[in-house]
């Protein structure tokens, strides 16, 4: 698999050329995710592009949670992305801080700004600050509080923090330019009162900052140099460079705000927004349902670390909004499972063969090779006797044209074992095919003289009747019936604001997107611990489930064996 710090990419040859002059002695970065839920598969472009230019600096990577809105964040989704980012195989050499460590900082620079007359107490409504703040092509117009006497503005902030205002009464805002042909620059909010209790503050405080002022004002705080972030954020650049230049004398530090585009992938969710929606509604089971896009959720459906890490590699780095087919995403689980995983055989919907002229009772024990590409993982038996059971879908009592499965009078081979030539096949009452009758070439088992005869049947896997393990398969289609992701501004107050407004995705949602079927696997993989991967032949790779029991484990299938990325490309 590549080397992913070897690739290079513009936001290098910018860092590059900030070292080369000067600009920065010291590359630090930092990892922001606001812990308002989980993170999602759409974050790993800007989680490792932090980490990896840390790495490959010698620098330092943060972890910071930018924990300004305690109406939806918890300390769960906190431990949530610890564990996703110790998963994917970093570390925050630089610290773990959190937004809300700098509230009283935070608050001296926006008392800073009132003496500075770079900020007034407002008391619009939200409507008639959508009135005022004008259009695209239309410039705002000034509150009429916004030439509010510094002293009285002063005040006013100061009773917000001591609570004596009611939600919505008043907003603190900096004083840019109403006729900014950046709407973002029109005397954004900085403060608001907000009577919620903060998960790590208490009740501290009842007026919470802005995103668009406390994320700048972090990174300066922890001396970061350069703040990478998705494309969205580029309109948004503008106030962040104002916002440290206006607070630089009591900041220790200048960043660099770089953006790139962000991660789309087909029929995939991709908010936080949404997934939570998914959640709350019941739609999944959970954060970690595995059709979810989350991290925590690819986990448990059987997605390796170097797998996403090898996706996000193969994507690369650019300024050029794009959707990735979620096929590559597969095609790199499928390359990275195909070298590590051990083979086993299971049948999903299980159809029972009778070997006619196979001793009753008898049952032998065959050796077959955990990965046919690597010795060094070993060997297993299987169990061979008078019943065993394939698939449905591999037998057909009157043959489609090129059919080469099992049929009467037709021949095929069973992996590993023996020739079987098809007999016949018993029906219900129903007219359902519920047994088949087969011979077997005594002379053609695996491994003999007789198993180089040549016929022309396909080789079918199968599994004992005498051993095989019931367990449950939960097979997996895309959340969304259509083409096309489902991408919103992650839940900063600034992206927000210039979020479109999008089409219902509940009624977008696949009603197939699970499927619970009951087969049959071999013994092999009865004591496998939760999180092991297999490959079982000719169906896919699956995964152990926490859902398991004793007596019936659960595998979620992963990916399918087939590489429709690859198609895709050769057609």
């Amino acid at each position: 698999m590549e080397d992913t710090t070897s690739r290079s990419n513009f936001i290098w040859d910018m860092i590059e050329q900030d070292l080369s002059e000067g600009r920065y002695t010291q590359v630090h970065t930092r990892f922001p995710p606001e812990p308002n839920g989980y993170m999602h598969i759409g974050h790993c472009k800007a989680l490792i592009m932090d980490f990896l230019t840390a790495e490959k600096y010698g620098g330092k990577c943060n972890l910071r949670f930018d924990d300004t809105n305690p109406a939806k964040e918890d300390n769960e989704y906190v431990e949530a992305i610890k564990r996703d980012i110790h998963w994917l195989g970093f570390h925050w050499t630089g610290g773990l801080y959190f937004a809300s460590d700098y509230y009283e900082k935070l608050y001296e620079i926006a008392e800073d700004w009132i003496k500075r007359d770079l900020a007034y107490v407002d008391e619009l409504t939200q409507e008639e600050m959508r009135q005022y703040r004008g259009t695209l092509t239309q410039p705002g117009k000034n509150s009429p509080w916004r030439d509010r006497p510094v002293e009285e503005s002063l005040d006013l902030f100061r009773r917000m923090r001591a609570g004596e205002f009611p939600e919505g009464k008043y907003l603190l805002r900096a004083k840019i330019d109403m006729a900014s042909p950046n709407i973002v620059m029109r005397d954004p909010a900085m403060y608001r009162i907000l009577y919620k209790e903060h998960w790590r503050t208490g009740n501290q405080w009842c007026i919470y900052p802005m995103y668009d002022f406390a994320h700048p004002i972090s990174d300066a705080l922890e001396g970061i140099s350069h703040s990478m972030c998705s494309l969205e954020f580029e309109i948004h650049r503008p106030l962040y460079e104002w916002v440290v230049e206006k607070s630089a004398h009591m900041l220790p530090a200048k960043p660099r705000q770089i953006e790139f585009a962000r991660l789309n992938i087909t029929q995939t969710v991709m908010s936080k927004r949404y997934l939570r929606q998914l959640v709350e509604g019941g739609y999944v089971s959970g954060w970690d349902d595995p059709r979810m896009p989350t991290l925590s959720a690819l986990r448990r459906r059987g997605y390796t670390a170097a797998a996403v890490r090898d996706f996000i590699s193969r994507i690369g780095m650019s300024k050029a909004d794009s959707t990735v087919d979620y096929a590559l995403l597969e095609s790199c689980v499928r390359d990275d499972l195909g070298a590590t995983c051990a083979r086993a055989m299971a049948v999903l919907r299980p159809l029972k063969v009778v070997l006619t002229n196979w001793p009753e009772g008898e049952v032998k024990h065959i050796e077959v090779e955990n990965h046919p590409d690597h010795p060094e993982m070993g060997t297993h038996t299987v169990s061979f006797g008078r019943e065993i059971y394939i698939e449905q879908d591999d037998f057909m009592e009157v043959p489609a044209k090129k059919f080469q499965r099992m049929y009467p009078g037709f021949e095929v081979r069973l992996k590993g074992a023996y020739i079987v030539r098809c007999d016949d096949c018993v029906k219900d009452e129903n007219g359902n095919i519920v047994e088949v009758h087969c011979t077997v070439d005594m002379d053609s088992a695996s491994g003999t003289e007789g198993a180089n005869r040549k016929i022309k049947g396909k080789v079918l896997h199968w599994v004992s009747a005498d051993d095989c393990v019931p367990f449950e398969a939960r097979l997996y289609e895309p959340l969304l019936v259509e083409e096309g992701d489902m991408v919103e501004d992650e839940e900063t107050e600034g992206a927000e604001a210039a979020a479109p407004a999008k089409k219902d995705f509940i009624s977008r949602l696949n009603p197939n997107s699970l499927e619970v079927v009951s087969g049959y696997a071999e013994a092999f993989v009865k004591e496998a611990e939760t999180g092991t991967t297999y490959q079982f032949l000719r169906t896919g790779y699956f995964c152990k489930d926490p859902d398991s029991t004793p007596d019936k484990p659960v595998f979620n299938r992963v990916v399918g064996l087939r590489d429709t990325f690859a198609k895709q490309v050769k057609g």
